[in-house]
């Protein structure tokens, strides 16, 4: 039985074939453990794998240094390790077989420099991108991913529930985030999906604002805006709470939120569109009179990356189909009482439904209590 590694790349080969593509360079880390399983970050060296649609002939270029961790991923192709001395373009040249007309790239991966390098190495060959294509492969998740992405989910709900129990009136969001990171460490995650956020008062209205010198007080709102990456994939996790007592305001603004998010869930299913779902939430927002203060789409997909295809906009009129993966978020985010925003990683099943995948509580949560 074929591998789940072998399989994808059977669909990237059939796809060179089917548009006149001789040969495809894969040099994004993530696509390139998407179609092996080998995860690296080369920093600035050389990694690439090279499949050819030619010869069916499968090459893995990596860093000397990174040659024993690839060895279990090599399978049926070759593995061409290249020192800090060599030229890595030149080894290139010598391990493609001649006559490339067109090669497959990502462009989005690929700087000026280095498509030229490759180009010069391959004489001259016209470039494809293979970006769409290979995003929209990884767009579908199977259930086996999405048994990774739950394990990252429940790892980061552990997380969220000790920054819970441990934030404390007096404790800036620098040091909460410090507390968050460690945990993720602590509980094995691989490192945090996206960077931290932690803000508290009327910074919680900044929707992507970065932690800092503030303290938090009574009364605040303290949004934690989380994820791990664990055994390749993602996890991504919101949630509001206030610290010591709520005002009637906070309490406005946070159960419009709650219900928002609730009806982009319930929205959510097969064969209708992703604008539809960001509609069914936005109109809740917007029929409390608080629209102008949700500022940001309802959602984005992930898996490997904690950004990937389906934008959850009002503009996507893409229609859902089993096998998407995706967050709903909504927010609103008043400059002077601050923000909420509530955040759900949800997957499409087989037969159309939603499966929700947090579960962590989403009632308001007064900490300190």
């Amino acid at each position: 039985m074929e591998s789940i590694w072998q399989q994808r790349k059977g669909q990237l080969v059939a796809y060179l074939k089917e548009n006149g593509i001789d040969i495809a360079f894969i040099t994004s880390p993530t696509n390139v453990y998407y179609f092996t399983g080998f995860s690296c970050n080369p920093h600035e060296r050389f990694l690439a794998l090279a499949l050819d649609a030619r010869t069916g002939e499968e090459t893995l270029y990596m860093p000397l240094l990174d040659l024993s961790a690839a060895e279990p991923f090599g399978g049926n192709g070759k593995l061409v390790p290249i020192s800090d001395t060599q030229n890595a373009y030149e080894v290139l040249k010598q391990h493609t077989a001649s006559g490339v007309a067109a090669a497959g790239i990502e462009k989005e991966a690929v700087s000026i420099a280095k498509a030229e390098r490759i180009q010069d190495a391959l004489g001259g060959a016209r470039f494809v991108d293979l970006e769409g294509f290979i995003l929209s492969l990884r767009t579908k998740k199977s259930e086996e991913e999405i048994s990774k992405v739950q394990n990252a989910v429940l790892m980061v709900e552990k997380v969220v529930a000790h920054a819970a129990s441990h934030a404390k009136i007096g404790m800036t969001e620098l040091e909460l985030t410090a507390e968050i990171e460690y945990q993720m460490r602590k509980l094995g995650a691989d490192r945090p999906a996206f960077e931290s956020i932690v803000l508290t008062g009327a910074r919680s209205a900044l929707p992507h604002g970065t932690p800092g010198y503030d303290t938090i007080k009574h009364g605040d709102f303290v949004l934690i805006d989380i994820g791990v990456q664990a055994g390749g994939y993602c996890s991504d996790i919101t949630r509001t709470f206030v610290m010591g007592e709520a005002s009637k305001e906070q309490r406005a603004i946070y159960d419009t939120v709650l219900a928002a998010n609730m009806a982009g869930i319930a929205a959510a299913k097969a064969g209708v569109t992703l604008a539809s779902v960001d509609k069914a939430a936005r109109d809740v927002i917007e029929q409390k009179g608080f629209g102008p203060l949700f500022t940001h789409r309802l959602g984005h997909g992930f898996g490997m990356d904690v950004h990937e295809q389906p934008s959850v906009s009002g503009q996507n009129q893409s229609v859902i189909e089993p096998g998407l993966l995706f967050t709903i978020e909504p927010g609103i985010y008043d400059p002077v009482i601050g923000g909420v925003r509530i955040e759900d990683d949800v997957y499409i099943q087989a037969d159309g439904s939603v499966r929700v995948l947090t579960s962590y509580p989403k009632e308001l949560i007064l900490l300190g209590n």
